[in-house]
């Protein structure tokens, strides 16, 4: 963080932050699990973390019917507007009218801000950065809420820097970035090109340093759906510029990431979930629930956390 002023970085703490990508409980019969899905999102709001709903990977939002990711976001809405960010992430859009339906729904829901995700055209193939730049223009152009752009390693291309910082000097209504790429190069040139007026989050809290270092804001997790507290304890730490429980608090997500990620990701978190008394109810197929070995080594690493205290299980 050198080279900040002391005005400039104590905006950059002020504006920190951390969002989990909530998972979506299902039913053991492959349901939506409307009472669960309510008594997760209200554990999260009462941490007063950061909620995306919805989400392709941890949110299970390709298993989701078009009615299912409206109920969903609904209720979301229902539960935490008001307590904490609600925002609506979705998934990966072949078009962009595909993308501004979803925008759209979400809009008439009342989230706080909804997530435009990077174009997927299938059949492995990636758009030129010219397509990007289009089909970017066209959604913005036709929604006006506050948004939050997503350039991801998922969709298996980079959009180039000068395409994403043009379309946020272009479009006021992009009020946050989310970068879940590895490449420490691409994130100091979107943090050096946005980060004075646009809120920079990072996809995993192993990038959170990072992110930091640069000029960013924050960090998205799966792991927030069971370490709520402790997630939100890391921009705690680095708000009051507190280095040693900042890396001492990092240090323990950082193990529970691995735990998890190692493990079978969302499919044991769910479970963990579940064996702690909290409602996460199961996976959708295609996804099927972990073995009982990975829940044990898991939950090994959840005790030696000591995470039922810190959260208050």
């Amino acid at each position: 963080m050198t080279g900040k002023t002391a005005a400039q970085l104590q905006r950059q703490r002020d504006r920190a932050h951390t969002f989990t990508i909530a998972i979506t409980p299902f039913t053991a019969d492959g349901k939506l699990d409307e009472p669960a899905m309510r008594q997760h999102l209200r554990k999260l709001g009462d941490a007063g973390i950061g909620v995306y709903v919805g989400g392709g990977g941890s949110g299970e939002g390709y298993t989701l019917s078009k009615d299912e990711a409206k109920r969903l976001v609904h209720v979301a809405v229902e539960e935490l507007k008001g307590k904490t960010q609600i925002r609506a992430m979705g998934v990966e859009p072949r078009t962009a009218e595909e993308m501004i339906a979803f925008l759209e729904m979400t809009k008439s829901a009342g989230v706080d801000a909804a997530q435009v995700y990077s174009l997927d055209v299938g059949h492995g193939h990636a758009p030129t950065a010219e397509e990007s730049a289009a089909y970017f223009s066209e959604v913005l152009s036709a929604i006006d809420m506050p948004l939050v752009m997503s350039t991801h390693q998922s969709v298996g291309y980079v959009i180039p820097t000068d395409v994403v910082i043009g379309l946020y000097r272009k479009f006021p209504q992009l009020i946050a970035l989310n970068c879940s790429h590895q490449d420490p190069f691409y994130l100091r040139a979107l943090c050096d090109g946005l980060a004075d007026t646009t809120d920079i989050f990072v996809g995993g809290v192993h990038n959170a340093l990072t992110n930091f270092a640069f000029g960013g804001h924050g960090f998205l997790s799966s792991e927030g759906n069971l370490a709520p507290k402790l997630c939100m304890s890391v921009i705690d730490a680095f708000k009051a510029d507190d280095m040693d429980a900042l890396f001492d608090r990092w240090g323990q997500v950082m193990r529970l990431f691995s735990a998890l990620y190692g493990n079978g990701g969302i499919r044991v978190t769910k479970a963990v979930l579940n064996e702690l008394g909290l409602a996460g109810g199961y996976p959708r197929k295609p996804r099927l629930p972990v073995t009982d070995e990975r829940l044990t080594r898991a939950m090994a690493v959840v005790d030696s956390l000591g995470l039922k205290a810190i959260e208050g299980y």
